[in-house]
C-alpha cells in the first residue's frame, strides 16, 4: 500500500459531526448553572478512570504492546475504562496505534508529524485514511475476543448509559462535566501524545522518528509524555527512564505486581 502525503484526503463527516457536537455541548459546562465543584471532581476522577485507568495503562500500555500481563477479568475492566474514553472502541484504537510505531513518522503513519501539528494532533482523524483498512492486520489477538467486540461496537451507548447514571446521581451538571468536558479534555491530552510529543522536548535515544520527551505531556498523561523513551522501547511498562521523568502509570503497574496483579513486566535491556 503507497500513500501519498500530498494525496487528498475525504473528509469523513459523522466524524466531523460526532466531534463538534461534543465540543460545542461541553461548552455549556462554563454556563454558571451548570458549574459545580461536585461536578468538577467527577471530570478529574473520570478524567483518571477513562484516561489514566483506561488509555494509558489498559489500552496502551497492556493491549497495544503487552508491556505487562494482568488477570482476564482486571484487563477486560482497563478495556472497558478506555472505551468510556469514547476515543473509537478498543480494537480500532489498538490497531490505529500501532500502525503508528510501525510506519512512525512516514506517510504511512496514521497521524503523521511531518504533515503538521494540526494533523498529528486532530485532523487525521476527520478523514477516510487509507490506514484505517490496516486495523484488522495488526489486531488479530483481539478482533475475534467478543467482550472486545462489545466494547467497539457499543462504546456509544455504553457513554449514554453512564449519562443517564450521572443525570440521576447529579442532574444536568454532572453529565456535561463529567460526560462532555471530561471527553474533551480527555481527546486533547491524548492527542498531544501525537502531535506535541513529536514537536517539542528533547530526544535521549535514537529512535527512528521524531519521538520527543516532553514533560508537560507527561503530566496531563500519567506518564506518556516521555515518548522518545517509549518510541525507542516500545515493548517498555516503563516510559520515564530517568529519576526526573516521573511516570505515574509506572507507579500503578508497580503497585498492581505488588498486588499480584501484574506479571511479565517488560523493561528495556540495558545497553
Amino acid at each position: 500500500m503507497t500513500i501519498s502525503s500530498s494525496q487528498p484526503k475525504p473528509l469523513d463527516w459523522p466524524v466531523i459531526g460526532y466531534m463538534f457536537s461534543i465540543h460545542a455541548i461541553a461548552l455549556l459546562g462554563f454556563l454558571p448553572q451548570f458549574f459545580r465543584l461536585d461536578a468538577l471532581l467527577l471530570l478529574l476522577l473520570m478524567h483518571w478512570i477513562t484516561g489514566g485507568l483506561g488509555i494509558t495503562l489498559g489500552f496502551h500500555r497492556l493491549v497495544a504492546h503487552r508491556s505487562f500481563t494482568t488477570p482476564k477479568i482486571l484487563e477486560y475492566f482497563l478495556v472497558f475504562c478506555g472505551t468510556l474514553a469514547c476515543q473509537g472502541g478498543p480494537i480500532q484504537w489498538v490497531g490505529l496505534h500501532r500502525l503508528h510505531h510501525k510506519y512512525s513518522d512516514t506517510p504511512l503513519d496514521p497521524h503523521d508529524s511531518h504533515q503538521g501539528f494540526w494533523w498529528s494532533h486532530f485532523a487525521w482523524m476527520i478523514h477516510a485514511i487509507p490506514a484505517e483498512q490496516d486495523v484488522p492486520r495488526f489486531t488479530q489477538d483481539i478482533s475475534g475476543d467478543r467482550f472486545y467486540q462489545f466494547c467497539q461496537k457499543y462504546f456509544i451507548p455504553i457513554q449514554v448509559v453512564l449519562g443517564l447514571l450521572f443525570y440521576c446521581l447529579g442532574g444536568w451538571s454532572w453529565v456535561i462535566w463529567g460526560i462532555f468536558v471530561r471527553l474533551v479534555v480527555v481527546f486533547h491530552c491524548t492527542w498531544l501524545v501525537n502531535s506535541a510529543t513529536h514537536q517539542f522536548g528533547y530526544q535521549s535515544h535514537e529512535s527512528g522518528d521524531d519521538s520527543r520527551n516532553c514533560w508537560w505531556v507527561a503530566f496531563l498523561t500519567y506518564g506518556e509524555g516521555w515518548h522518545n523513551n517509549h518510541h525507542a522501547y516500545q515493548y517498555s511498562a516503563r516510559h520515564g527512564l530517568q529519576w526526573w521523568e516521573i511516570d505515574l502509570t509506572w507507579l500503578t503497574i508497580r503497585l498492581l505486581a505488588l498486588l499480584g496483579l501484574a506479571n511479565n513486566i517488560k523493561l528495556p535491556v540495558k545497553e
